[in-house]
């Protein structure tokens, strides 16, 4: 996969504060890409310079094979940018809201009328097209935005936070929608701090801390870059005793760490091995005749590898300054 969205040395600082502090990226065509990090770890920031708001003190980026220092504009005609604070205009109606950004591309008549059809259609906004912008709900802005962010067909969108402040049914179509997106052929940029979303919705992520790339690619490298071995759990069939007997063939395993035995029958198993290993394992178990009703590798837990690479006591670098919001 080539990527279509790469950062080299990425430093920015704030009247000597340091807020990126050379950050390397690698996002490949059509991914979904999660950008995670405490509150200012730098991708507000990040996302800013991207959208050639906010200029580097050091380094470069690119979008598809475009500077964001030295070819700005034409990085603006692939790129649609979603801030966290999204700004509508109230006395607008939904149409008139899309057809003004589309006036701004420059787009004629003809094709925006074409344009604001399919992205209402996209967004599920078709029946509040004649709706004034401050009579729909947030989520219903939310996804306004969206559309403002794809008025000229970009093949990169760069979203902060989109998921901020919605209920949980909003987030769930928020996040079909870029599915969809994706499914179109779209590679987007997401920040957020709902870890559980970008584990479901992302296909790679980079953790960033203190500025920095601490940690990159799908939550299963991640999680085997950290961890030695994987956890595995057997839900066991017996009483008390049986459960025991099943920890402790499982415990002499030269393969297996640790192995715990939780209170609702199932024996967490730390193992050291290969998928090849762990079927071996299995086998051996039924072998030495424990009754085992499931057997399956633990769901890797973005939350926890977060805690895991992400410094304690973590304090806002950036500041509350307007490039990073206080949160980026």
């Amino acid at each position: 996969m080539s990527a279509i969205v790469t950062t080299r040395g990425l430093v920015k600082r704030y009247n000597g504060t340091l807020a990126l502090a050379g950050l390397d990226l690698d996002i490949g065509e059509g991914e979904i890409f999660g950008l995670v990090g405490p509150n200012g770890a730098g991708k507000t920031t990040t996302l800013s310079i991207l959208a050639t708001l906010l200029q580097p003190t050091a380094g470069d980026a690119e979008i598809a094979g475009l500077s964001v220092l030295r070819s700005p504009d034409r990085v603006r005609r692939v790129l649609g940018f979603m801030p966290d604070a999204f700004g509508v205009y109230d006395d607008m109606r939904v149409w008139e809201y899309l057809d003004f950004f589309g006036r701004c591309y420059g787009l004629p008549a003809d094709r925006r009328r074409r344009m604001i059809a399919d992205l209402l259609e996209l967004v599920d906004l078709a029946d509040k097209r004649d709706s004034y912008v401050q009579g729909l709900s947030r989520g219903m802005q939310q996804r306004l935005c969206l559309a403002h962010a794809l008025v000229h067909d970009p093949s990169v969108l760069l979203l902060d936070e989109p998921a901020s402040g919605l209920d949980p049914r909003a987030r769930v179509e928020l996040r079909e929608l870029l599915r969809e997106l994706r499914t179109l052929g779209k590679t987007i940029l997401i920040s957020s701090h709902i870890l559980p979303e970008l584990e479901e919705l992302c296909t790679s992520l980079a953790i960033i801390d203190h500025g920095r790339v601490v940690a990159a690619g799908t939550v299963g490298e991640i999680e085997t870059r950290l961890r030695a071995g994987a956890v595995f759990r057997a839900r066991v069939l017996g009483d008390g005793a049986e459960l025991e007997a099943a920890r402790a063939v499982f415990a002499a395993d030269p393969g297996v760490a640790s192995a715990a035995l939780r209170d609702d029958g199932v024996v967490e198993i730390g193992f050291r091995g290969d998928d090849e290993g762990a079927a071996a394992l299995l086998a051996r178990a039924v072998g030495a005749g424990v009754r085992i009703a499931s057997f399956a590798r633990a769901a890797s837990d973005l939350e926890e590898l977060f805690l895991q690479v992400t410094a304690p006591n973590h304090v806002d670098e950036a500041g509350p300054g307007p490039a990073d919001g206080g949160g980026g």
